[in-house]
């Protein structure tokens, strides 16, 4: 989820050759549109995770991976300056709450001796996209003229797709703590819940 994340939020970035030239706009509004994701993404961070807690994990970290992944989809046909724009703040808003929900979503998983370790590797969601981003994206450009549709366009369709194809399946199979992980040994769930809960207790 991390990697596909951090891969639709920069893949912008790759294409601002031929974006700014396809759309004829400036570097300047190429500009805006590149940074102005984060100002959605951060106005909605809080609102966004109080209806994580709300309504689970599972149906709200798989919304907003459709979501975003709609977005990015259809920024391949954005026309010009202003739609791109708006397409990058529209996607700041599908993608809003992702990674605090899902430090949320390790913190009802792992105690706090573990939590350490546990974000660690989920940090490496960015290491990972950054190295594979580059070459996918520059492979996605040289599909230029195929289907009638520019390098670029291939970038959103085939980063946004796959965020689409995983949202759902996290709808259908991401437990959102210990009790919910039917693979996991009775003994064992009934364990790491009873630590949770005296953690947080204690922090009480």
């Amino acid at each position: 989820m991390h990697v596909i994340a951090y891969a639709d939020r920069v893949n912008i970035t790759f294409a601002e050759t031929e974006i700014t030239n396809d759309l004829a706009i400036s570097a300047t509004v190429f500009g805006l549109a590149a940074g102005i994701f984060f100002l959605s993404y951060v106005a909605l961070e809080i609102p966004s995770n109080l209806m994580l807690h709300r309504v689970g994990a599972r149906l709200w970290m798989g919304r907003i991976m459709i979501s975003w992944g709609i977005v990015a989809t259809l920024t391949a046909f954005v026309w010009d300056g202003a739609s791109l724009v708006a397409a990058r703040i529209l996607l700041g808003v599908g993608e809003a709450g992702f990674f605090p929900g899902v430090v949320y979503l390790l913190a009802c998983w792992f105690p706090e001796r573990d939590r350490g370790r546990a974000m660690s590797v989920f940090l490496l969601g960015i290491v990972i996209a950054s190295v594979i981003g580059g070459p996918v994206s520059g492979a996605m450009l040289e599909l230029d003229g195929v289907l009638g549709l520019e390098g670029w366009q291939w970038i959103f369709i085939g980063q946004g797709l796959p965020a689409v194809a995983v949202g759902l399946w996290v709808l259908r199979a991401l437990p959102g703590s210990p009790a919910e992980a039917h693979w996991l040994p009775a003994a064992e769930r009934d364990a790491l819940e009873r630590e949770l809960a005296a953690e947080a207790a204690a922090r009480e």
